[in-house]
């Protein structure tokens, strides 16, 4: 058995080991507002329920181990007190994960992983439409459990309020777990789908992804396309270029092809390469259609 004194190995090592077996964890998708007002939306799987009377949940942002530097959401939240916590599921945790990347402060997430904003009742922060549950609460301590970088802080939320899609209910108006479909995360880019296992997204860390918001209108409002399949193409930093294009069409042959199809039937086909995780390739069909 691997035995292993915390103070005998490196940040990144530890939290690496201890994230892979502390799992699969709940994900607080939290939105805040900073001192002027402007939204901010991350994920945070360091995360649960505490308390039920009162009703207390906890996520806690940890400083980054390079730099230990501190997330936006840990700054809005010492600033503003107030959060809403929404709940992912499968159908938006490829936005959700486009929305960790490390956009600079101001920056909207809710625009660049295309979910949209709704106004909350009791709090500043938006709520995101498309999550099946969402949490307004004020915060009511934040506990500081280091200085150092990966030295997590307890932010302790009360719930004011709480609102259920009608989709995830049952007839006794009970949450149904399976039409709920949470995600929770587990150890590197692994993610675990209630009652589907495990599956796979690239965390965003060493890319900038051009974001949801950057894509063509065409592509954006299809009515094929899901908000998984715009978060995928919002993870690439930008798009191929027209000789890309050009290049992909003719080696697959597919000029023709894509002239005499329909936009549906194109989006499609993108939608296929994504399931696959061919991003690229689906970036580049799209685009050949667009310029047909």
């Amino acid at each position: 058995m691997l035995t292993i004194d915390p103070k005998d190995i490196a940040t990144q090592k530890l939290y690496g080991l201890m994230v892979s077996t502390v799992g699969p964890r709940p994900i607080a998708f939290a939105s805040t507002v900073n001192a002027e007002g402007k939204p901010n939306l991350a994920p945070f799987s360091f995360f649960n329920m505490m308390s039920a009377n009162p009703p207390i949940l906890v996520f806690s942002p940890v400083l980054k181990i390079s730099d230990k530097s501190s997330k936006h959401t840990l700054q809005n939240v010492e600033q503003n007190k107030e959060v809403v916590i929404n709940v992912v599921n499968y159908d938006i945790v490829q936005q959700m994960s486009l929305a960790s990347t490390a956009y600079a402060e101001g920056v909207n997430e809710f625009e660049k992983a295309g979910l949209t904003m709704q106004d909350a009742e009791m709090v500043k922060p938006f709520r995101v439409k498309e999550s099946p549950v969402q949490f307004e609460c004020k915060v009511t301590q934040i506990v500081t459990l280091g200085e150092e970088g990966g030295a997590g802080h307890l932010v302790c939320c009360e719930v004011l309020k709480m609102h259920i899609a009608d989709e995830v209910l049952d007839e006794n108006n009970k949450i149904d777990q399976f039409k709920l479909d949470q995600v929770s995360r587990m150890g590197g880019n692994l993610y675990s789908r209630a009652n589907k296992g495990i599956f796979e997204i690239p965390k965003p860390i060493s890319s900038m992804g051009m974001g949801v918001d950057a894509l063509p209108e065409s592509i954006r409002e299809s009515s094929v396309l899901t908000g998984n399949d715009l978060g995928k193409l919002g993870t690439l930093e930008a798009a191929p270029e027209e000789k890309e294009v050009e290049e992909f069409l003719s080696e697959n042959k597919l000029k023709e092809y894509v002239s005499e199809s329909s936009l549906e039937k194109i989006h499609a086909i993108a939608q296929e390469y994504l399931k696959k995780e061919e991003v690229l390739n689906a970036w580049k069909i799209l685009l050949a259609k667009s310029k047909n």
